[in-house]
């Protein structure tokens, strides 16, 4: 195959050089998480910086801001690979992200306001809208939109931190799922209760809708993992 052939590749463009690393880093981050880098895959900066039509030095920026996500993993003496899920990483990032959330609904459920409300309602719109596109990426990152809202809200800034932290494997771990079902997207309902429950006055049915909510996909996730 031609180094042509190999920059164009389906979802690979090259990059301009005036944008550099945090372009490369959002492709590359796509890349992995519509499956077109194998998880496991070893990462061989040569191959990629042509892929990309990059030098090697913003790929290296691009690559530590992925390994800060946790999305590529370096192991001594091994190499750097492509994070491969596991079912003991579906369950910890399961129960991490299940407290981190009711934690941030405990912090704002007193201070929600009119517009939260609305924005809510407006992503949950725009996830609704991804069910008929062929597209895990844009799935897969509109589910963890909607999610980020109560993080963006609560006023907590670690909370918020700690999200933005594990956002881009759990954007991995829903793309996986999807695939996993052979759907394109979330169910159309898989959303609602949440909604509904979010905009109400019960944090104790909150709480547990989040708790059913996250046990219903780390079950999904391990049993596919463990086949």
């Amino acid at each position: 195959m031609s180094e042509t052939a190999a920059i164009r590749e389906p979802g690979i463009v090259p990059i301009r050089r005036e944008t550099f690393a945090s372009k490369v880093a959002g492709q590359l981050r796509n890349a992995i998480i519509a499956g077109e880098i194998e998880s496991g895959s070893k990462i061989r900066e040569t191959e990629l910086a042509a892929r990309f039509g990059i030098s090697r030095g913003p790929l290296r920026e691009a690559m530590a801001q992925l390994a800060t996500e946790g999305l590529i993993v370096t192991v001594p003496y091994t190499g750097t690979h492509v994070l491969k899920l596991t079912a003991k990483d579906v369950r910890e990032i399961y129960t991490l992200r299940t407290a981190l959330e009711r934690l941030a609904f405990e912090e704002l459920w007193d201070k929600r306001t009119e517009n939260f409300f609305a924005e809510l309602e407006s992503r949950h719109r725009t996830l609704l809208a991804t069910c008929n596109l062929d597209d895990h990426v844009a799935s897969s990152a509109a589910e963890v939109h909607f999610h980020s809202l109560v993080y963006e809200s609560c006023g907590h800034e670690m909370l918020l931190e700690s999200w933005q932290r594990i956002a881009s494997r759990m954007q991995l771990y829903l793309a996986v799922h999807q695939r996993a079902h052979r759907r394109h997207a979330p169910v159309n309902d898989a959303h609602e209760r949440y909604l509904k429950l979010a905009s109400g006055h019960d944090l104790g049915a909150m709480l547990n809708e989040i708790e059913d909510h996250m046990r219903r996909g780390v079950q999904q996730m391990v049993s596919y993992l463990s086949d």
